[in-house]
């Protein structure tokens, strides 16, 4: 639903509204909120966009211990303690967005808008084996608040409209990777490895798809947290220790939610710890597991590749698992012939490319412009998505 009566009704007939966005983002693992300021050429085509800074804010740690257990299946103890979450979680969005705008040095009047995704607490879209029939999405981080508290007008709930349409609400990033990673010369995917990995698959000639392909980090960063106290297993260190459990490693490739055709999409409520403590055998050592851990989410992210784009050439990668080294290694031990590489030279840098994304979304909502793929989501068609929130 869009409130503000200023944002065009008809679908893909303005033109896109140039100037400064700001992107908001807590992504599965809620290691922090990354923000991005961007600045989109004017009515450019194909899109052209220019990262002025990006920053990733710390969470309140008690506030992302909170968040890590929802996301996770747990439930909140109260409707009050819900929305006082939601409040608390728009806070931090909102100072995290006044913080960048400050050490941008620019004006609150420059920002055309904010797009916050928010932090997701469930995502039970429909076909994902869950009761399909009342799918639904839900990320928490009231757009009203930050409208409020930031002076600038804001976009979020992106990918309910998308679930209504019968989608799956993800992955929502298809169609900014399309926008500005596609090839003519060569067909390519743009693989974002965040807590949980999905691919951008963008022929040189033919429709753009994109789907969840399981865990990236969300699974080593929880065991790495249990066994180190580290938020994340640094460049894969922890791993190296260790040794790939084959047997371990096949109860772990058995989960059925690995076989599902896309569209898919899958967060924390389906690959946490207690998902993994129910495959153990109870005599593997800690560093066995994370080596196990960083192969599935290799195997499992190549598999997808050769299933539904075998002709691919060159895998972008993005996201907090480019700095994971080993587990970019992995992917191309396991994909001979296709080069796997970074964004950075493309002018995406990798830690940003979803908040840049968001900004991008909020974008196309204020153009009146559809901002999922129907190929990708599994929505019924094109939809201008989120709700507006104007400044005042």
């Amino acid at each position: 639903m869009v409130e503000n009566s200023s944002v065009p009704a008809a679908v893909g007939t303005a033109t896109p509204v140039s100037g400064l966005y700001l992107g908001l983002i807590s992504g599965t693992s809620a290691d922090g909120i990354d923000a991005a300021l961007v600045r989109f050429a004017d009515g450019a085509a194909p899109t052209r966009c220019e990262l002025v800074l990006g920053r990733t804010y710390p969470w309140q740690e008690a506030l992302r211990e909170r968040l890590v257990a929802l996301g996770q299946g747990g439930d909140a103890r109260s409707l009050e303690e819900l929305g006082t979450l939601d409040v608390q979680v728009a806070e931090a969005f909102a100072d995290a967005a006044l913080s960048l705008i400050g050490e941008a040095d620019v004006a609150v009047s420059e920002v055309a808008a904010i797009g916050s995704h928010g932090q997701t607490v469930r995502h039970r879209p429909a076909g994902a084996g869950y009761d399909g029939r009342h799918p639904f999405t839900w990320q928490i981080g009231d757009g009203a608040v930050i409208a409020e508290r930031s002076g600038i007008a804001t976009v979020a709930d992106f990918r309910r409209r998308d679930v209504a349409a019968g989608g799956h609400g993800a992955p929502l990033m298809p169609a900014f990777h399309a926008a500005l990673l596609h090839s003519d010369a060569e067909d390519r995917a743009a693989l974002n490895l965040g807590g949980i990995a999905n691919f951008t698959l963008l022929p040189a000639h033919g429709d753009v798809r994109g789907f969840d392909t399981g865990p990236a980090n969300c699974l080593m960063d929880a065991w790495a947290l249990r066994h180190l106290g580290t938020a994340f297993d640094a460049d894969g260190a922890f791993a190296a220790r260790g040794t790939v459990d084959a047997d371990l490693l096949a109860r772990l490739l058995d989960e059925p939610w690995f076989a599902l055709p896309p569209p898919k999409s899958t967060g924390r409520e389906q690959f946490h710890l207690a998902w993994v403590e129910a495959r153990l055998s109870g005599a593997e050592a800690p560093q066995d597991v994370q080596a196990t851990l960083l192969e599935l989410s290799a195997i499992t992210t190549a598999d997808a590749l050769r299933a539904h784009q075998p002709a691919t050439k060159r895998v972008l990668a993005c996201g907090g698992g480019v700095r994971n080294s080993a587990l970019l290694e992995r992917i191309a031990a396991h994909l001979p012939g296709v080069a796997v590489e970074s964004t950075v030279p493309y002018g995406l840098d990798p830690d940003f490319v979803e908040a840049m994304g968001f900004a991008w979304l909020a974008r196309q909502t204020l153009s009146g412009l559809p901002g999922n793929l129907p190929s990708v989501t599994g929505a019924r068609g094109p939809r201008v998505l989120g709700t507006v929130h104007p400044s005042a």
